[in-house]
């Protein structure tokens, strides 16, 4: 049974019964799908582990979020992932402001060394992309082999449109990132996200006027 699932909880719950507790983490970015998952995923397994890629760039709004979080699901395992290099000893080393310069090993450094080691012993890990967000992204599986981490990738809300997301949210009173209602669809770092534009698919402001769509983490 891989992708014959009937639908987006029936993925969650057989993840879990997949794999034990060491073996399966979630990668979490904070943004509303993320929040979505986050609840779902609190049905099947309270103390779930979920890794938040800290690399010290995040909107002030995406730390406050987070302890909102905390407390409203105090027995999930959060763990804030940084990188083993701070900003200042990247400056040193490659120069101000790399986002701008060279944004591929920026991302490199800051988040995918970091998910490589915080998946390290574990087996798979969910993720909360959307077919939607994409066009990258509109070919992913419930079920997915990650070539670059060497895992298998878990994705319960391929499915989910964006309205499918906020509506989720608002019925069931979760807390999630203000900058959504300023156009922010999708929130990564701070110098590398902007509002979107209507019509704009959700991940047009992360990198913008630059030939990059993905981090590195969704990538082969």
């Amino acid at each position: 049974m891989l992708n014959g699932f009937r639908d987006y909880f029936d993925v969650i719950k057989w993840a879990y019964e997949q794999y034990q507790d060491d073996e399966i983490v979630y990668a979490c970015s904070f943004g509303a799908e993320g929040i979505v998952l986050i609840d779902l995923i609190s049905k099947v397994k309270k103390d779930a582990k979920i890794k938040f890629l800290d690399t010290g760039l995040h909107f002030k709004e995406t730390y406050e979020l987070i302890e909102k979080i905390k407390k409203r699901y105090p027995r999930m395992q959060i763990e804030m992932v940084q990188p083993n290099i701070s900003l200042s000893e990247q400056a040193k080393w490659y120069g101000e402001e790399l986002w701008k310069v060279n944004p591929n090993l920026c991302c490199y450094i800051r988040k995918v060394v970091p998910l490589k080691e915080a998946l390290n012993g574990a087996k798979a890990w969910f993720s909360g992309l959307r077919r939607e967000q994409s066009l990258s992204r509109s070919k992913t599986e419930y079920i997915n082999k990650d070539e670059k981490f060497k895992q298998i990738k878990i994705c319960p809300l391929i499915h989910w449109k964006w309205d499918d997301i906020l509506t989720y949210i608002e019925l069931n009173h979760l807390p999630y990132n203000p900058l959504h209602d300023k156009g922010y669809l999708s929130i990564g770092c701070a110098p590398c996200t902007l509002p979107v534009s209507e019509g704009d698919d959700t991940r047009a402001g992360r990198w913008a006027g630059q030939n990059k769509t993905e981090c590195g983490l969704h990538q082969g």
